[in-house]
């Protein structure tokens, strides 16, 4: 079992919080110190392969999304049966990339992470 197995991101990030305010506390013997660095420093790469694997999931996701958009490029109709206003149907018939007159505001994939 790897450690991003035993501990939750959020007990993970929590912990991490923690030590930080330790050492940041000062009053601990150099070995304390120490110890705790080793700690956080697990803990921190703990919270990178969870926050590793959450973006892995959103590029997967988005992949299927925009395969799902393209397979409807050729102007047919999107699951719901409406087209999207430059013919194109997403899955949920919002036309695709772009189309913030649905939903109000940017696409996901706009917003860089």
């Amino acid at each position: 079992m790897t450690d991003r197995e035993s501990i939750s991101y959020e007990q993970a990030r929590d912990e991490l919080a923690a030590v930080v305010r330790r050492l940041e506390a000062g009053g601990l013997t150099l070995e304390q110190s120490l110890d705790l660095w080793e700690r956080g420093e697990k803990l921190a790469a703990i919270c990178a392969e969870w926050l590793d694997g959450a973006r892995a999931r959103l590029t997967t996701a988005m992949a299927a999304r925009d395969a799902a958009d393209a397979a409807g490029a050729d102007g047919t109709a999107g699951a719901d049966g409406t087209a999207g206003r430059d013919g194109m149907a997403g899955r949920d018939g919002t036309g695709g990339r772009g189309n913030t007159a649905k939903n109000g505001g940017p696409d996901a994939r706009d917003v860089p992470f």
